[in-house]
């Protein structure tokens, strides 16, 4: 195998677990697909995963005795639960069990690649790379927190920095306003997205000076960063 990131995905349902698969193929993953929980469960014997997302309603074996499965010998590799349950004490079991995170079909499709890479960037086991990110004319220093254009440097707050990150990692997508607040902001409140609206403003004031960069708003949805570079 090479080093794409690998993914265990266990699904059942034929469509869905196609159109995952795609997705993910498609953002550069290595995928392994299995359509019920035994084959899921010797599938994660055989292989070193990055990452696993399991479905809770499998055949054979269920998504949370195959979560405890894996927990009862691997308590690092993230496991992500895809579930048309969102009854609360389903949520909580599945943490109890083991879970790192939970997404309640039907989903976003982008929602749910954002947070694989995630966790994929907090569990890499080879050395960090530098967080800089290409962006039109700029260039997004994380490490000292620094937008540069040319010999022209832009200070930005810690929060500031965080969420042209998250643009840069989202370029011409829609990142929705809700998944912006709970990842840099911590939760999802209406002063909060005022306070986000803030630093949208200040971000557009940052960028203008590159006219092929555009953070768009799409009302009662969230923001795109736009750029053809």
């Amino acid at each position: 195998m090479d080093n794409k990131s690998k993914i265990l995905l266990v699904e059942d349902d034929e469509n869905l677990g196609f159109v995952i698969k795609d997705n993910l193929e498609e953002s550069g993953y290595q995928v392994v697909w299995s359509k019920d929980g035994l084959s899921g469960w010797e599938n994660f014997q055989n292989v070193e995963f990055d990452i696993c997302v399991f479905d809770v309603m499998l055949p054979k074996m269920d998504g949370f005795s195959l979560l405890q499965e894996v927990r009862n010998g691997d308590y690092d590799t993230p496991v992500i639960m895809l579930t048309a349950k969102t009854m609360k004490e389903d949520v909580l079991a599945g943490f109890r069990y083991g879970a790192d995170d939970y997404v309640a079909k039907p989903f976003d499709m982008d929602e749910l690649l954002l947070r694989i890479s995630v966790f994929l960037r907090r569990t890499q086991k080879v050395e960090p790379l530098k967080r800089v990110y290409e962006l039109g004319n700029f260039v997004l220093d994380m490490d000292n927190y620094l937008l540069q254009q040319g010999l022209e440097e832009q200070s930005l707050t810690e929060r500031e920095a965080l969420l042209l990150e998250l643009f840069c990692q989202q370029k011409n997508t829609v990142v929705k306003r809700e998944f912006i607040l709970e990842k840099i902001w911590g939760q999802n409140d209406y002063f909060l997205g005022r306070s986000l609206d803030v630093f949208i403003s200040r971000l557009r004031k940052y960028l203008r000076p590159d006219s092929s960069i555009e953070i768009i708003n799409h009302h009662g949805v969230g923001f795109k960063l736009s750029t053809d570079k």
